[in-house]
């Protein structure tokens, strides 16, 4: 790749979900925004919305969920670096890199299939369409799935240090900062993110058992904020209304995972940037990664609150 902007301008029991620990404070803010695989959306802030363009937005937006963990916000990123959102005047290279991604031909044709909707046939590296889907798998190839390595990644996208730092910084510019938990919520999510690292253990409340399971957690967490919500995952997800699907999340919801509404099998508090804390499985720890609202067996969100499934 080569960056011509850049040149140019300088029950109890709770279900194995695997929540991958974060490698590093940026990378980690990075993967909270995701659109992809599941993790929730970060909404754009006001400098994206003026910088990108509303087509490359939306075309960032759709190809990023092609790869699980990947932000909609590192592809806006790296198409700013490349060619400002293909608005260079000719994209094309000294080194033969050509259209808005700044693919070689070559290169492009290890990540052009299948043909996005929209996409040209045959694909192409100058039609945004095929480009972007085309980066979106290059990056997953590289790292990116699931949040291994994003740094990695990007750098197979371009070989520097450099770049990777100046991509990661224009993905966070790009993202709307979350909303801080406030009251109640505030004091959940704190509780919980003082707990990461304590083992799991099935059927376990705190520390006198040894560690948390699911349902374990978030319990004693909204108990820490003065909010009683019931024991298994299954009650607490009927104790309090579903939030609207769409609705934004806020930090302190709870987020349920099963087979079906009449079948949940575990729960995750929402800490914000697509977030979560979670005690997973056995022979893990209390951790933080992704929420995955887009997986198939996200069954819906609650918030916990007096006078709604919670008491004081």
């Amino acid at each position: 790749m080569s960056s011509l902007f850049a040149k140019a301008v300088g029950g109890i029991g709770c279900a194995v979900i695997a929540l991958p620990m974060l490698a590093a404070a940026t990378i980690a803010a990075l993967l909270s925004g995701l659109s992809s695989g599941g993790i929730v959306a970060a909404a754009p802030s006001k400098h994206a919305l003026a910088d990108i363009p509303a087509y490359m937005l939306a075309l960032y937006q759709r190809a990023a969920p092609e790869c699980p963990g990947l932000s909609w916000t590192v592809l806006a990123a790296i198409g700013k670096v490349e060619t400002d959102h293909a608005r260079h005047p000719t994209m094309i290279s000294s080194a033969g890199a050509v259209g808005p991604m700044q693919f070689l031909p070559s290169t492009f044709k290890s990540y052009d299939h299948p043909v996005p909707p929209g996409g040209k046939q045959p694909p192409t590296p100058w039609d945004p369409v095929d480009a972007v889907y085309a980066a979106t798998r290059l990056l997953c190839a590289n790292g990116a799935r699931n949040g291994r390595d994003l740094r990695r990644a990007i750098w197979h996208y371009n070989h520097s240090d450099a770049y990777v730092d100046q991509v990661l910084k224009i993905a966070d510019e790009y993202a709307a900062a979350a909303p801080a938990p406030t009251g109640a919520a505030s004091k959940a999510v704190a509780f919980a993110r003082a707990q990461l690292g304590t083992p799991y253990v099935w059927g376990g409340d705190g520390p006198a058992d040894g560690g948390f399971d699911c349902s374990g957690l978030t319990q004693a967490a909204y108990h820490s904020a003065g909010i009683n919500i019931p024991r298994i995952a299954q009650a607490q997800y009927d104790a309090n209304p579903r939030l609207p699907k769409g609705t934004p999340l806020a930090p302190g919801d709870l987020l349920f995972f099963g087979t079906s509404p009449r079948n949940i099998t575990h729960v995750v508090l929402y800490t914000g940037n697509g977030q979560a804390i979670d005690a997973p499985h056995p022979g893990a720890v209390v951790r933080q990664g992704p929420a995955r609202t887009n997986s198939p067996s996200f069954q819906g969100a609650t918030r916990p609150s007096v006078g709604e499934g919670g008491t004081r």
